[in-house]
Protein backbone atom coordinates (compact mmCIF):
# COMPACT_ATOMS: atom_id res chain seq x y z
CA UNK A 1 0.00 0.00 0.00
CA UNK A 2 2.77 2.44 0.86
CA UNK A 3 4.51 1.90 -2.47
CA UNK A 4 1.27 2.37 -4.38
CA UNK A 5 0.44 5.57 -2.48
CA UNK A 6 3.93 7.00 -3.08
CA UNK A 7 3.86 6.51 -6.85
CA UNK A 8 1.75 9.64 -7.60
CA UNK A 9 4.27 11.79 -5.73
CA UNK A 10 7.12 10.44 -7.85
CA UNK A 11 5.22 10.85 -11.10
CA UNK A 12 4.30 14.44 -10.23
CA UNK A 13 7.88 15.32 -9.27
CA UNK A 14 9.22 13.76 -12.46
CA UNK A 15 6.92 16.04 -14.45
CA UNK A 16 7.94 19.10 -12.42
CA UNK A 17 11.68 18.37 -12.28
CA UNK A 18 11.96 17.62 -16.02
CA UNK A 19 11.80 21.24 -17.25
CA UNK A 20 13.55 22.59 -14.14
CA UNK A 21 17.27 23.61 -14.11
CA UNK A 22 18.04 20.59 -11.92
CA UNK A 23 20.04 18.03 -13.86
CA UNK A 24 21.81 14.77 -13.22
CA UNK A 25 22.10 13.64 -9.59
CA UNK A 26 20.27 16.77 -8.42
CA UNK A 27 17.13 15.89 -10.31
CA UNK A 28 17.27 12.28 -9.10
CA UNK A 29 17.77 13.46 -5.51
CA UNK A 30 14.80 15.82 -5.78
CA UNK A 31 12.53 13.04 -7.04
CA UNK A 32 13.69 10.71 -4.27
CA UNK A 33 13.79 13.11 -1.32
CA UNK A 34 10.97 15.60 -1.90
CA UNK A 35 8.20 12.99 -1.41
CA UNK A 36 9.25 12.72 2.26
CA UNK A 37 8.01 16.21 3.28
CA UNK A 38 5.19 16.00 0.71
CA UNK A 39 3.83 12.90 2.43
CA UNK A 40 4.12 14.63 5.83
CA UNK A 41 2.03 17.55 4.54
CA UNK A 42 -0.58 15.13 3.16
CA UNK A 43 -0.80 13.45 6.54
CA UNK A 44 -1.86 16.75 8.12
CA UNK A 45 -5.31 16.32 6.56
CA UNK A 46 -7.71 15.43 9.40
CA UNK A 47 -9.20 12.29 7.83
CA UNK A 48 -5.85 10.65 7.03
CA UNK A 49 -5.39 9.62 10.66
CA UNK A 50 -8.60 7.63 10.75
CA UNK A 51 -7.83 6.04 7.37
CA UNK A 52 -4.35 5.01 8.46
CA UNK A 53 -5.64 3.78 11.83
CA UNK A 54 -8.17 1.53 10.10
CA UNK A 55 -5.47 0.15 7.79
CA UNK A 56 -3.17 -0.61 10.74
CA UNK A 57 -5.95 -2.37 12.66
CA UNK A 58 -6.95 -4.52 9.69
CA UNK A 59 -3.51 -5.33 8.24
CA UNK A 60 -0.95 -5.02 11.06
CA UNK A 61 -2.85 -5.39 14.34
CA UNK A 62 -0.73 -4.66 17.37
CA UNK A 63 -1.55 -2.38 20.32
CA UNK A 64 -3.40 0.12 18.13
CA UNK A 65 -6.13 -2.44 17.43
CA UNK A 66 -7.51 -1.89 20.94
CA UNK A 67 -7.43 1.93 20.70
CA UNK A 68 -9.88 4.44 19.35
CA UNK A 69 -8.41 6.38 16.42
CA UNK A 70 -10.56 9.47 15.83
CA UNK A 71 -10.13 12.15 13.19
CA UNK A 72 -7.07 14.31 13.91
CA UNK A 73 -8.33 17.63 15.28
CA UNK A 74 -5.31 18.96 17.18
CA UNK A 75 -1.96 20.08 15.75
CA UNK A 76 -0.17 17.39 17.75
CA UNK A 77 -2.35 14.64 16.33
CA UNK A 78 -1.92 15.94 12.78
CA UNK A 79 1.85 16.16 13.04
CA UNK A 80 2.00 12.60 14.34
CA UNK A 81 -0.19 11.44 11.48
CA UNK A 82 1.98 13.26 8.93
CA UNK A 83 5.17 11.62 10.20
CA UNK A 84 3.47 8.22 10.27
CA UNK A 85 2.11 8.65 6.73
CA UNK A 86 5.56 9.49 5.36
CA UNK A 87 7.11 6.55 7.24
CA UNK A 88 4.39 4.21 5.97
CA UNK A 89 4.87 5.23 2.35
CA UNK A 90 8.66 4.95 2.33
CA UNK A 91 8.80 1.65 4.21
CA UNK A 92 6.18 0.45 1.76
CA UNK A 93 8.42 1.45 -1.18
CA UNK A 94 11.36 -0.50 0.27
CA UNK A 95 9.23 -3.59 0.87
CA UNK A 96 7.49 -3.21 -2.50
CA UNK A 97 10.76 -2.86 -4.41
CA UNK A 98 12.22 -5.88 -2.62
CA UNK A 99 9.06 -7.87 -3.36
CA UNK A 100 9.38 -7.09 -7.08
CA UNK A 101 13.13 -7.63 -7.41
CA UNK A 102 14.06 -10.49 -5.07
CA UNK A 103 11.67 -13.27 -6.22
CA UNK A 104 12.78 -13.30 -9.90
CA UNK A 105 16.43 -12.89 -8.84
CA UNK A 106 16.07 -15.83 -6.43
CA UNK A 107 14.51 -17.90 -9.21
CA UNK A 108 17.41 -17.17 -11.56
CA UNK A 109 19.95 -18.15 -8.90
CA UNK A 110 18.08 -21.36 -8.13
CA UNK A 111 18.02 -22.62 -11.73
CA UNK A 112 21.31 -21.13 -12.93
CA UNK A 113 23.36 -24.36 -12.66
CA UNK A 114 20.85 -26.24 -14.83
CA UNK A 115 20.71 -23.93 -17.87
CA UNK A 116 23.30 -22.58 -20.28
CA UNK A 117 21.96 -18.99 -20.16
CA UNK A 118 24.15 -18.15 -23.19
CA UNK A 119 27.37 -18.02 -21.18
CA UNK A 120 29.40 -20.49 -23.27
CA UNK A 121 31.31 -17.56 -24.72
CA UNK A 122 34.60 -17.26 -22.77
CA UNK A 123 34.27 -13.50 -23.01
CA UNK A 124 31.07 -13.56 -20.93
CA UNK A 125 31.56 -12.29 -17.33
CA UNK A 126 29.58 -15.32 -16.11
CA UNK A 127 31.62 -17.88 -18.08
CA UNK A 128 34.10 -18.59 -15.29
CA UNK A 129 31.35 -18.91 -12.69
CA UNK A 130 29.26 -21.14 -14.92
CA UNK A 131 32.15 -23.55 -15.40
CA UNK A 132 33.22 -23.65 -11.76
CA UNK A 133 31.88 -25.48 -8.70
CA UNK A 134 30.67 -22.12 -7.29
CA UNK A 135 27.68 -22.23 -9.57
CA UNK A 136 26.04 -24.63 -7.10
CA UNK A 137 25.93 -21.83 -4.56
CA UNK A 138 23.14 -20.33 -6.68
CA UNK A 139 20.23 -22.41 -5.31
CA UNK A 140 21.11 -21.74 -1.62
CA UNK A 141 21.61 -18.08 -2.45
CA UNK A 142 18.19 -17.96 -4.11
CA UNK A 143 16.60 -19.54 -1.05
CA UNK A 144 18.41 -17.02 1.15
CA UNK A 145 16.92 -14.19 -0.92
CA UNK A 146 13.40 -15.54 -0.36
CA UNK A 147 14.05 -15.92 3.38
CA UNK A 148 15.47 -12.38 3.51
CA UNK A 149 12.39 -11.00 1.74
CA UNK A 150 10.02 -12.76 4.16
CA UNK A 151 12.10 -11.56 7.09
CA UNK A 152 11.99 -7.98 5.78
CA UNK A 153 8.21 -8.13 5.45
CA UNK A 154 7.74 -9.57 8.96
CA UNK A 155 10.18 -7.18 10.63
CA UNK A 156 8.73 -4.15 8.83
CA UNK A 157 5.17 -5.16 9.72
CA UNK A 158 5.89 -5.80 13.39
CA UNK A 159 7.99 -2.66 13.73
CA UNK A 160 5.26 -0.52 12.23
CA UNK A 161 2.65 -2.21 14.45
CA UNK A 162 4.70 -1.26 17.52
CA UNK A 163 5.32 2.30 16.32
CA UNK A 164 1.73 2.97 15.20
CA UNK A 165 0.36 3.86 18.68
CA UNK A 166 3.11 6.49 19.10
CA UNK A 167 2.03 8.31 15.95
CA UNK A 168 -1.68 7.49 15.61
CA UNK A 169 -2.67 6.70 19.21
CA UNK A 170 -4.69 9.09 21.40
CA UNK A 171 -2.93 12.24 22.51
CA UNK A 172 -3.03 13.22 26.21
CA UNK A 173 -5.79 15.72 25.41
CA UNK A 174 -7.84 13.04 23.67
CA UNK A 175 -7.33 10.64 26.58
CA UNK A 176 -8.62 13.28 29.00
CA UNK A 177 -11.61 13.98 26.74
CA UNK A 178 -12.38 10.26 26.50
CA UNK A 179 -12.20 9.88 30.28
CA UNK A 180 -14.52 12.85 30.71
CA UNK A 181 -16.97 11.31 28.24
CA UNK A 182 -16.88 7.99 30.11
CA UNK A 183 -17.40 9.80 33.42
CA UNK A 184 -20.39 11.66 31.96
CA UNK A 185 -21.92 8.41 30.70
CA UNK A 186 -21.37 6.76 34.09
CA UNK A 187 -22.95 9.72 35.86
CA UNK A 188 -25.95 9.53 33.53
CA UNK A 189 -26.32 5.79 34.17
CA UNK A 190 -26.20 6.40 37.92
CA UNK A 191 -28.80 9.15 37.59
CA UNK A 192 -31.15 6.89 35.64
CA UNK A 193 -30.61 4.13 38.20
CA UNK A 194 -31.58 6.57 40.97
CA UNK A 195 -34.68 7.60 39.05
CA UNK A 196 -35.79 3.98 38.67
CA UNK A 197 -34.96 3.13 42.27
CA UNK A 198 -36.77 6.13 43.72
CA UNK A 199 -39.88 6.19 41.53
CA UNK A 200 -40.57 2.55 40.74
CA UNK A 201 -39.22 1.35 44.08
CA UNK A 202 -41.53 3.69 45.97
CA UNK A 203 -44.53 2.67 43.87
CA UNK A 204 -43.87 -1.05 44.45
CA UNK A 205 -43.50 -0.52 48.20
CA UNK A 206 -46.78 1.38 48.36
CA UNK A 207 -48.56 -1.15 46.15
CA UNK A 208 -47.34 -4.04 48.31
CA UNK A 209 -48.65 -2.47 51.52
CA UNK A 210 -51.93 -1.40 49.91
CA UNK A 211 -52.52 -4.86 48.47
CA UNK A 212 -51.81 -6.47 51.86
CA UNK A 213 -54.19 -4.10 53.64
CA UNK A 214 -56.93 -4.64 51.04
CA UNK A 215 -56.69 -8.42 51.30
CA UNK A 216 -57.03 -8.31 55.10
CA UNK A 217 -60.16 -6.14 55.16
CA UNK A 218 -61.76 -7.27 51.91
CA UNK A 219 -64.67 -9.06 53.65
CA UNK A 220 -65.38 -6.70 56.57
CA UNK A 221 -64.59 -3.32 54.93
CA UNK A 222 -65.11 -3.52 51.17
CA UNK A 223 -65.16 0.28 50.82
CA UNK A 224 -61.62 0.56 52.17
CA UNK A 225 -60.53 -2.36 50.01
CA UNK A 226 -62.01 -0.61 46.96
CA UNK A 227 -60.17 2.60 47.87
CA UNK A 228 -56.90 0.68 48.29
CA UNK A 229 -57.32 -1.02 44.91
CA UNK A 230 -57.94 2.37 43.30
CA UNK A 231 -54.76 3.68 44.92
CA UNK A 232 -52.87 0.62 43.66
CA UNK A 233 -54.03 1.39 40.13
CA UNK A 234 -52.93 5.03 40.43
CA UNK A 235 -49.54 4.07 41.91
CA UNK A 236 -48.92 1.51 39.17
CA UNK A 237 -49.90 4.04 36.50
CA UNK A 238 -47.52 6.63 37.94
CA UNK A 239 -44.73 4.03 38.10
CA UNK A 240 -45.31 3.14 34.45
CA UNK A 241 -45.12 6.82 33.50
CA UNK A 242 -41.81 7.18 35.36
CA UNK A 243 -40.49 4.00 33.76
CA UNK A 244 -41.55 5.26 30.33
CA UNK A 245 -39.69 8.50 31.01
CA UNK A 246 -36.46 6.70 31.93
CA UNK A 247 -36.71 4.39 28.92
CA UNK A 248 -37.26 7.45 26.75
CA UNK A 249 -34.02 8.94 28.07
CA UNK A 250 -32.17 5.70 27.29
CA UNK A 251 -33.56 5.67 23.76
CA UNK A 252 -33.10 9.44 23.35
CA UNK A 253 -36.79 9.56 22.43
CA UNK A 254 -37.98 13.13 23.02
CA UNK A 255 -41.61 12.09 22.75
CA UNK A 256 -41.24 9.97 25.90
CA UNK A 257 -39.19 12.33 28.04
CA UNK A 258 -42.14 13.73 29.99
CA UNK A 259 -41.58 16.35 32.73
CA UNK A 260 -40.42 14.93 36.04
CA UNK A 261 -42.48 15.46 39.23
CA UNK A 262 -41.57 18.33 41.53
CA UNK A 263 -42.68 19.40 44.99
CA UNK A 264 -45.80 20.77 43.31
CA UNK A 265 -46.86 17.11 42.92
CA UNK A 266 -46.24 16.32 46.58
CA UNK A 267 -49.92 15.95 47.50
CA UNK A 268 -50.29 12.90 45.27
CA UNK A 269 -47.26 11.29 46.94
CA UNK A 270 -48.62 12.09 50.41
CA UNK A 271 -52.03 10.65 49.53
CA UNK A 272 -50.49 7.42 48.21
CA UNK A 273 -48.48 7.04 51.42
CA UNK A 274 -51.54 7.59 53.62
CA UNK A 275 -53.63 5.08 51.66
CA UNK A 276 -50.87 2.54 52.31
CA UNK A 277 -51.81 2.84 56.00
CA UNK A 278 -49.15 5.31 57.16
CA UNK A 279 -50.15 8.09 59.54
CA UNK A 280 -48.35 10.98 57.87
CA UNK A 281 -48.03 14.39 59.50
CA UNK A 282 -46.69 16.73 56.87
CA UNK A 283 -46.12 20.44 56.61
CA UNK A 284 -44.84 22.44 53.61
CA UNK A 285 -43.90 26.13 53.55
CA UNK A 286 -45.68 28.26 50.98
CA UNK A 287 -42.28 29.54 49.83
CA UNK A 288 -41.53 26.09 48.41
CA UNK A 289 -43.56 26.97 45.31
CA UNK A 290 -40.93 29.50 44.25
CA UNK A 291 -37.77 27.40 44.49
CA UNK A 292 -35.76 26.52 41.33
CA UNK A 293 -37.09 23.62 39.28
CA UNK A 294 -33.89 21.55 39.53
CA UNK A 295 -33.94 21.71 43.34
CA UNK A 296 -37.66 20.99 43.41
CA UNK A 297 -37.26 17.86 41.24
CA UNK A 298 -34.44 16.47 43.36
CA UNK A 299 -36.23 17.35 46.59
CA UNK A 300 -39.33 15.43 45.42
CA UNK A 301 -37.21 12.31 44.82
CA UNK A 302 -35.51 12.75 48.20
CA UNK A 303 -38.88 12.95 49.97
CA UNK A 304 -40.16 9.99 47.96
CA UNK A 305 -37.17 7.84 48.93
CA UNK A 306 -37.41 8.97 52.57
CA UNK A 307 -41.05 7.89 52.78
CA UNK A 308 -40.23 4.63 50.98
CA UNK A 309 -37.52 3.86 53.54
CA UNK A 310 -39.99 4.47 56.35
CA UNK A 311 -42.50 2.10 54.73
CA UNK A 312 -39.93 -0.63 54.11
CA UNK A 313 -38.04 -0.57 57.38
CA UNK A 314 -40.48 0.76 59.98
CA UNK A 315 -43.83 -0.36 58.64
CA UNK A 316 -47.07 1.46 59.45
CA UNK A 317 -45.71 3.89 62.02
CA UNK A 318 -46.40 7.62 62.30
CA UNK A 319 -44.16 9.60 59.94
CA UNK A 320 -43.37 13.29 60.19
CA UNK A 321 -42.54 15.26 57.04
CA UNK A 322 -41.45 18.89 57.14
CA UNK A 323 -40.31 20.97 54.14
CA UNK A 324 -39.21 24.51 54.88
CA UNK A 325 -37.32 27.34 53.20
CA UNK A 326 -34.92 29.47 55.27
CA UNK A 327 -31.76 31.44 54.50
CA UNK A 328 -31.85 30.51 50.79
CA UNK A 329 -31.88 26.82 51.64
CA UNK A 330 -34.52 24.13 51.30
CA UNK A 331 -34.72 21.92 54.40
CA UNK A 332 -36.36 18.49 54.40
CA UNK A 333 -37.06 16.41 57.51
CA UNK A 334 -38.45 12.86 57.48
CA UNK A 335 -38.76 11.21 60.90
CA UNK A 336 -40.43 8.12 62.29
CA UNK A 337 -40.22 6.09 65.52
CA UNK A 338 -37.66 3.31 65.49
CA UNK A 339 -39.14 -0.17 65.19
CA UNK A 340 -37.66 -3.28 66.81
CA UNK A 341 -35.32 -3.46 69.83
CA UNK A 342 -33.84 -0.15 71.03
CA UNK A 343 -30.31 -1.18 70.01
CA UNK A 344 -31.34 -1.98 66.47
CA UNK A 345 -30.37 0.68 63.95
CA UNK A 346 -30.25 0.86 60.20
CA UNK A 347 -26.70 2.01 59.69
CA UNK A 348 -25.99 2.40 56.02
CA UNK A 349 -29.62 2.36 54.97
CA UNK A 350 -29.09 0.22 51.87
CA UNK A 351 -29.22 1.75 48.41
CA UNK A 352 -31.93 4.27 49.27
CA UNK A 353 -29.80 6.48 51.48
CA UNK A 354 -26.91 6.13 49.04
CA UNK A 355 -29.11 7.45 46.23
CA UNK A 356 -30.29 10.35 48.39
CA UNK A 357 -26.70 11.18 49.32
CA UNK A 358 -25.73 11.25 45.64
CA UNK A 359 -28.53 13.72 44.88
CA UNK A 360 -27.55 15.90 47.82
CA UNK A 361 -23.90 15.87 46.77
CA UNK A 362 -24.73 16.91 43.20
CA UNK A 363 -26.63 19.94 44.57
CA UNK A 364 -23.83 20.73 47.07
CA UNK A 365 -26.16 20.18 49.98
CA UNK A 366 -25.87 18.54 53.38
CA UNK A 367 -27.45 15.37 54.73
CA UNK A 368 -27.69 13.60 58.07
CA UNK A 369 -29.49 10.31 58.71
CA UNK A 370 -29.58 8.09 61.76
CA UNK A 371 -31.27 7.31 65.09
CA UNK A 372 -31.90 10.29 67.37
CA UNK A 373 -33.69 9.81 70.75
CA UNK A 374 -35.82 6.87 69.66
CA UNK A 375 -36.49 8.19 66.18
CA UNK A 376 -34.98 7.60 62.78
CA UNK A 377 -34.39 11.06 61.31
CA UNK A 378 -33.28 12.05 57.86
CA UNK A 379 -32.44 15.73 57.47
CA UNK A 380 -31.43 17.29 54.17
CA UNK A 381 -30.47 20.89 53.44
CA UNK A 382 -30.14 22.07 49.83
CA UNK A 383 -28.88 25.48 48.68
CA UNK A 384 -31.38 27.07 46.35
CA UNK A 385 -28.59 28.47 44.15
CA UNK A 386 -27.83 24.87 43.05
CA UNK A 387 -30.72 25.06 40.66
CA UNK A 388 -29.49 28.21 38.91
Amino acid sequence: MGAALLMPYWFLLMVLVGPSPLKGPWSVGAVVLLPIPAAVVTGLVAGVRQMEGTAVKELLGGPLAAMNVPVARTLRARLGTGLWFSLHLHVGVVVGAASLALPPFALVLAVFPFFGWGVDDPRSPLYAWKHSPYQWLGPPAGLACVVALLGLIVVAGRTLAVLAPRFLGPTPEERVAELEEQAAKLAERNRLARELHDSVGHALSVVTLQAGAASRVLDRDPDFAREALTAIEESARAALADLDHVLGLLREDKARTTPQPTLADLERLVEQTRIAGVELDHGVDAAVAGIPAAVSREAYRIVQEGLTNALRHAGKVPVTLRITVADDRLNVLVANPLSGPPGRTRAGGGRGLGGIRERVTVLRGEMAAGPVRGEWRMEVSLPLMSGA
